[in-house]
């Protein structure tokens, strides 16, 4: 399977614009614990990219998204770039982080980013979509995702990722898929590994999972 390069499809101004976040991401990280200081030289690769990876299949015009827990703003900046008429919160209990969040998202203009301060358990707007990146188990994320929800008013267009959760995860998965089930049965759950897709050895234990009502 050839790998695949996300930004290869993207604008030069996006393009532009992801590698200004790097180097946002980089500055605010120097006084704000935002990302582990030991990945900070693979920036492109193990965040960025990472995150990128969400863009296998799009978010609809005008769809809502939430991101639990953006820490820096990872997926939520990322998507707010790449998908621009659509709405994505970015929320997070720790409040440095989300005024950072709010300062890279003036900075790189993006007018479409919403950050929230606060717990997600009382996040108290409308969603089509959750994502996150490693914030929080499975089951945590469906209740929080479950209390925003609403439902998309149009058809799917085609190519678009079905309403619910996708998030990103690595590492064995076997006993958050079954408390998942355990708590919220009748559910649908997928995972699509990172490294097949997009090439790269440092993705061999992570993967993209999906969470849909049935």
């Amino acid at each position: 399977m050839k790998s695949w390069n996300p930004r290869a499809s993207f604008t030069r101004q996006q393009n532009a614009q992801l590698d200004e976040y790097q180097v946002l991401l980089r500055h605010y990280n120097r006084a704000i614990n935002l990302i582990s200081r030991e990945t900070e030289d693979g920036i492109a690769e193990r965040h960025i990219l990472h995150c990128l990876s969400l863009t296998k299949h799009a978010f609809p015009s005008k769809s809502h998204l939430v991101d639990w827990g953006t820490g820096g703003g990872l997926p939520a900046i990322p998507l707010a770039l790449c998908f621009p008429e659509c709405t994505v919160f970015a929320v997070d209990a720790v409040g440095k982080k989300i005024k950072a969040v709010q300062a890279m998202g003036r900075r790189l203009g993006l007018t479409n980013l919403h950050p929230w301060h606060g717990r997600a358990e009382v996040f108290p707007h409308a969603v089509h979509y959750s994502v996150s990146r490693a914030t929080a188990p499975l089951a945590d994320l469906w209740r929080w995702h479950a209390a925003a929800v609403t439902s998309l008013p149009d058809v799917l267009p085609a190519g678009c990722w079905a309403p619910g959760l996708v998030c990103l995860k690595g590492g064995d998965l076997r006993d958050e898929r079954a408390v998942l089930h355990d708590t919220f049965p009748g559910l649908t759950v997928s995972q699509t590994p990172l490294e097949p897709l997009l090439g790269r050895p440092y993705f061999a234990e992570k993967c993209i999972v999906t969470v849909q009502a049935t």
